[in-house]
């Protein structure tokens, strides 16, 4: 059965017919915080596309509409029109040609919460417009406001045609309490003072863009500021992280330098600010001129200390200002012009600032999230799915992102970006279609590309290769023999093998495009290594019957980051070879400070091994005293730990004190090893303090073992700062164990709330699988509590539990 057969019965996505085109949106709003709704008044300017036509359709969700009318100079003229909680139908006073435009007026309440409470699934980002703790009921949480718009939520908030084939100009008048600031699209053009105690900001986006790129943000933020060639580029954070704003954002200028130069377009909008924000829906979003970032990004000073864990992000979502914003999908089917481009972004960046090992990692780590996603069957550009919510998947992103890499292998880093180039000039401002890149592409390079966008854009799945390599000593000759085993479509693949042989290497380009592919190559030796993929930038699943000496010697003389991984990880199965183990200490001292990481990891589940800690005491010994990498250095601590040696115990007090949240924390876990009296005095006095990763996590098993409830209150603290994610997740177990001791009932039911939140705020795609999980923790708590004869602290639990 072909994949279109297997999807028939998911809708066709069309896109959306252009009608009517917005020209400029005009907004005035205002918010009610007891009832979270929005007060707003819009003036839509349109033209009809090509068609003459007396009518226009608006997507406006769960709105209540006071009036609509036509403006014509300074009179209103009363429209008719019909709605069904969805789309307006309005009637025109005649019929309109193309060119000739008309604005619409339409004062109008949005009522988010009651408009998501409607619908029958929890879509990521459904309300359009959030209210976070409007009431400042509760005291650890900020009181904000923000918008989220992809893929069609901001029609929630205001009227438009909610499409992402339409562009339009925008002009917000934001009336908000004086106390907070606010941002939105383009420049703050001024700011007036109400008598009520609210002000008045507006704001004004002279290009146009798509509607779902709208965005509001209000909330006590510390705005710092910075510069890009003249345009101000800024970070607003809550006012704790004020001191640290521009050691997680401050990168952004240098990456606006470097993306304008490769892509020979400066970035084209006349601000960019970024906002962090409370209970937000997803990582982040690249709403033109104003990204807006899960408080994730909000890190403290002991945490990057051990590296900015949100910097691929940062420079995902600005490069999204071009890719997405600059030029936009004309519809989701081809998301992989936004989301790919934004995936492969990290690479490029990591690849500039930090070296061709760190960009070379960052691809890595995209193609195993695809390898393990299961998406085999999804092609990059989808025509049939159920929502747009579909398309934003491991495929879109890190699938996508890997193509662009061996695209940009095969045709070369020149012609690569002059394509990327003509692709954004030729479509500034417009939508666009994955037809018009592969176009670009062909103009520039002067080769028909079908090939290639057919099997990797419009196909689905990926090579699964078994490559086994033989010399012919007579005939002098290696063969390799290539069979693509996966299912469905033959893969057509340019690929590098190198042959190393007699003190040098030679490059042979072939092409693999059958089932089962025999190459020959001559070689007066019997080769010490051949590297098929010799750039390492094919996205497949291989299987090599390479032996561990051809592995050391890729290691050591291939050079590149996966060549280097595949021997690390070849040899880390195999640490009962003392060649497998001499590779690994050698790994232990490799330049790149990720794969001296994997290879401490090779070493961790291995340390039973009472040899492998003979043998690498004294390298471990090093990393844990003078590794210049915190994260190195932390993770050799631990491992000391496990050798239960008293003497390592200045080391482990020295690393307790450190800066550094990971070498604290592998410090503190290596301590109760030796000396759990002192380790427990420890965590109990570090637990006063903000603690965050590896300590937090350290401080926390130490008083779980020692049955504290400290424990209790810390694990709640650091699980109500954090966002949807898998190490939320991972902590709720700990809670409700902890809980089953807890005796005081406001102590229970606090944590009881604050799973129950967590658990309702789970994207739809993952309500069946996490919320059945969380509600087995509850009903076991509940269990517990019925047992000790706690029936108040059981009652409240079952509440919440499905009947």
């Amino acid at each position: 059965m072909s994949q279109t057969d297997s999807l028939w019965p998911l809708p066709y996505q069309y896109t959306a017919t252009r009608i009517n085109d917005l020209s400029h949106t005009k907004l005035e709003v205002s918010f009610d915080y007891n009832k979270s709704y929005l007060y707003g008044k819009a003036w839509i300017t349109l033209q009809p596309h090509f068609y003459p036509t007396d009518s226009l359709e608006l997507d406006a969700k769960g709105m209540e509409i006071n009036k609509v009318s036509l403006i014509k100079g300074a009179t209103s003229i009363p429209l008719k029109y019909e709605y069904d909680g969805l789309l307006m139908h309005i009637k025109l006073d005649k019929t309109y040609r193309k060119s000739e435009q008309y604005t619409i007026h339409i004062d109008y309440v949005a009522k988010p919460d009651e408009y998501a409470a409607t619908q029958p699934t929890k879509l990521i980002g459904a309300k359009g417009l959030y209210f976070i703790n409007p009431k400042g009921e509760n005291k650890e949480k900020p009181t904000q406001i923000w918008t989220q718009g992809e893929p069609d939520a901001n029609s929630v908030w205001f009227p438009t045609i909610d499409k992402t084939n339409q562009k339009t100009t925008e002009e917000i008048y934001m009336t908000v309490p004086a106390k907070y600031v606010s941002l939105s699209n383009g420049k703050l053009m001024s700011q007036k003072q109400n008598s009520n105690g609210t002000r008045t900001d507006y704001w004004k986006m002279d290009l146009p863009h798509a509607p779902y790129l709208f965005f509001m943000g209000v909330g006590e933020y510390a705005v710092v500021k910075d510069s890009w060639k003249g345009k101000e580029v800024s970070y607003y954070v809550e006012p704790e992280f004020g001191p640290v704003a521009k050691k997680i954002f401050g990168n952004t200028p240098e990456m606006m330098t470097y993306f304008s130069r490769i892509l020979g377009v400066d970035y084209p909008w006349n601000k960019y600010a970024q906002i962090t924000a409370r209970d937000y829906v997803a990582g982040a979003m690249e709403n033109t001129t104003a990204t807006i970032h899960q408080q994730t990004a909000q890190q403290d000073s002991r945490e990057l200390v051990d590296g900015n864990s949100w910097e691929e992000t940062i420079a995902h979502e600005l490069f999204h200002q071009w890719f997405g914003d600059y030029v936009t999908t004309e519809n989701w089917t081809n998301l992989t012009l936004n989301e790919s481009f934004a995936d492969y972004s990290q690479t490029l960046w990591d690849e500039f600032k930090y070296g061709k090992d760190e960009g070379d990692e960052e691809n890595y780590k995209g193609a195993q999230i695809y390898l393990s996603s299961q998406s085999e069957e999804k092609q990059l550009v989808r025509f049939y799915y159920d929502s747009p919510e579909d398309m934003f998947d491991a495929v879109s992103y890190q699938k996508g992102g890997n193509i662009l890499h061996m695209l940009r292998n095969y045709v070369g880093d020149s012609a690569f970006f002059k394509s990327l180039n003509l692709y954004l000039t030729t479509n500034k401002f417009k939508s666009a279609e994955v037809h018009q890149l592969r176009l670009a592409f062909e103009e520039i390079t002067g080769q028909d590309l079908n090939w290639f966008f057919n099997q990797w854009y419009y196909g689905n799945g990926h090579p699964k290769l078994a490559i086994t390599y033989s010399y012919n000593d007579a005939g002098r000759q290696v063969r390799m023999i290539v069979k693509q085993t996966q299912q469905g479509q033959v893969f057509r693949l340019p690929v590098a093998v190198d042959i190393y042989s007699g003190g040098a290497k030679t490059r042979n380009m072939i092409w693999v495009d059958k089932p089962v592919d025999s190459f020959y190559f001559n070689s007066a030796y019997k080769p010490d290594l051949i590297n098929f993929d010799g750039d390492k930038t094919l996205l497949c699943e291989k299987t090599e019957n390479k032996s561990i000496d051809q592995y050391i010697f890729q290691y050591a003389n291939a050079g590149k980051y996966v060549d280097r991984r595949e021997a690390i990880e070849f040899c880390g199965r195999k640490l009962d070879d003392p060649k497998a183990v001499a590779l690994i200490k050698k790994a232990l001292k490799d330049p790149y400070y990720g794969l001296r990481l994997l290879a401490l990891e090779k070493v961790d589940v291995n340390m039973n091994r009472t040899s492998l800690q003979t043998e690498l005491k004294s390298t471990l010994e090093e990393l844990g005293r003078n590794d210049k990498r915190p994260t190195v250095k932390g993770r050799a601590i631990g491992l000391l730990g496990k050798y239960e040696n008293a003497a390592y115990r200045p080391i482990f007090e020295n690393a307790i004190q450190d800066s550094s949240y990971s070498i604290s924390g592998y410090g503190l876990q290596a301590m109760s090893r030796i000396d759990s009296a002192r380790a427990l005095q420890s965590a109990i006095q570090l637990s006063k303090y903000p603690s965050r990763g590896k300590l937090d996590e350290s401080i926390t098993a130490i008083l779980i073992a020692a049955g504290r409830e400290e424990a209790y209150e810390l694990l709640l603290k650091t699980f109500s700062s954090m966002d949807i994610s898998p190490e939320a997740l991972q902590l709720m177990p700990q809670i409700t164990l902890l809980m089953e001791k807890v005796i005081d009932e406001a102590k229970v039911n606090k944590g009881v709330d604050m799973i129950v939140r967590f658990r309702d705020r789970v994207p739809v795609q993952y309500q069946s699988q996490i919320s059945g999980y969380i509600n087995n923790l509850l009903r076991t708590l509940a269990n517990k509590k019925s047992a000790a004869g706690l029936t108040a602290q059981e009652a409240y639990i079952r509440k919440y539990l499905p009947r």
